[in-house]
């Protein structure tokens, strides 16, 4: 099968150059099955009659993230490597800049051109912008991350999910197929040395904070375990308990989606031809395909995603009128870090983010507008909520976080409200609400034992 034209996006105009390997340059996706880039590398290799080889850049830092990030990602690395490798696709390791060791690589192997995937982040755009500029190849990138391709999908910012819905709906049945698999490859590129793993993650200098996370083990592999799981046993009780993090009714999948170790689009189709109720389905399907792709298209689009200048216009306007509203509450952000609020809610959310690297979907919303409510500027509270997400959450530094946390506070994909004190027309979550949706209690007791 070949991959749809509208999945495929030219960095550059330079032309394919007449002989040498198919690099795919791996960064969000970072899997060998299920996924449209590494297949439109090898189709390219295979019409060529060349090689195909993975390169992974690894950054020394990388948007805050922490020893528990890296860990998990560079296991599940570790799985693909030896998953190409399987199929006579050499997979290589290199440290640095990208813009600089990415085209010297291309030369070193003489390389025909370079494909790599979709990522709306600035620094991820940054880094493709600096490669190309160098690149004397073809420079070609694959969104093996949407189902419907971010840059097809929307020419523009969407305001909501009402206004993305109908045009992912409308594009979903030519895009929502069973992906082929990658074919052990018949022609060999350079072979790669070995990866030395373990040799890697103690040379980095990043932070350790909140420590190793070892309940959910990473890798491909795993996540098509865990994705067996909730679809068998955890899918038909989604929409009815998805808010209540005492029920334990989320898939817990997102780590596999934002490190690219499971495809959006495998999962899709395993909740689509599941038994589950028709209402489950529908709202886990809203949640994996309309709100993720929003978000994607709201990275894109919005350069400044992780600020408040990306609020819309009514929301900057209702915020700034309660600027200099009464806060009963001032903390630090070392007071956010430490759960050291007066809020045991609160304090249990972010314990459970620190020890488990998440938390409760519901209480992601109820932790970021409590930060709002708590500092003393929605500027201030951007900053937090973005740095307490990226450095503790496994699925941190992805599209996903950068919405929701401009959501809960700057009003993003969402409607204007009645009007309150600090929250102006942003919508408003509070303690009593949440004791109305679930037992609380139950919930701060779970997180005690949990963090002993």
């Amino acid at each position: 099968m070949t991959v749809h034209p509208d999945r495929i996006h030219a960095l550059n105009d330079a032309a394919f150059r007449a002989k040498g390997p198919v690099v795919y340059w791996m960064s969000r996706d970072q899997r060998a099955d299920d996924n449209w880039a590494l297949l439109f590398a090898q189709n390219i290799a295979l019409e060529r009659r060349e090689g195909v080889c993975v390169l992974f850049v690894l950054a020394d830092a990388f948007l805050g993230a922490a020893l528990r990030q890296y860990r998990f990602m560079l296991s599940g690395l570790s799985e693909t490597a030896r998953d190409l490798a399987s199929r006579n696709i050499p997979f290589y390791l290199v440290r640095g800049e990208p813009g600089v060791v990415v085209p010297a690589f291309v030369e070193k192997l003489g390389a025909s051109c370079v494909i790599t995937d979709f990522d709306p982040l600035r620094i991820k755009r940054r880094w493709k912008e600096e490669t190309a500029e160098e690149l004397t190849v073809s420079f070609l990138e694959v969104d093996a991350h949407n189902i419907v391709p971010c840059r097809a999908a929307s020419v523009k910012g969407e305001y909501s999910a009402g206004t993305y819905r109908p045009r992912l709906t409308r594009r979903l049945g030519g895009f929502l197929v069973d992906i082929p698999a990658v074919v052990p490859h018949p022609h060999s590129a350079p072979p790669a040395p070995e990866v030395q793993w373990d040799e890697v993650l103690g040379s980095l200098t990043v932070s350790d904070a909140g420590g190793t996370v070892d309940w959910i083990p990473p890798g491909p592999q795993a996540a098509l375990t865990r994705m067996h799981r909730f679809i068998d046993g955890g899918l038909s009780r989604y929409d009815a308990e998805r808010n209540d993090p005492t029920k334990h009714a989320q898939s817990e999948l997102s780590p596999y989606l934002h490190f690219g170790q499971l495809s959006a689009q495998r999962l899709a189709r395993e909740v689509g031809a599941s038994s589950a109720p028709r209402g489950a389905k529908d709202a886990f399907l809203e949640e994996l395909i309309v709100r993720r792709e929003l978000s994607d298209n709201f990275c894109l689009w919005h350069h400044d995603y992780d600020s408040s200048a990306c609020f819309p216009d009514w929301a900057k306007k209702t915020l700034k009128e309660h600027g200099d509203d009464h806060r009963e509450h001032v903390y630090t952000y070392e007071r956010f870090r430490d759960a050291e609020t007066h809020d045991p809610l609160w304090n249990a959310a972010q314990k459970e983010l620190v020890v488990r690297g998440t938390m409760p979907g519901y209480l992601r919303m109820y932790w970021a507008k409590k930060i709002l409510e708590w500092t003393e500027s929605p500027e201030a509270a951007m900053e937090y909520a973005v740095n307490l997400n990226d450095t503790y959450q496994l699925d941190g530094r992805d599209p996903n976080g950068y919405a929701g946390v401009a959501w809960s506070i700057g009003g993003v994909h969402d409607r204007a409200w009645g009007e309150r004190e600090i929250f102006g027309k942003v919508r408003y979550m509070s303690h009593a609400g949440c004791r109305r949706k679930f037992n609380v209690d139950a919930y701060i007791k779970s997180v005690e034992e949990l963090s002993g």
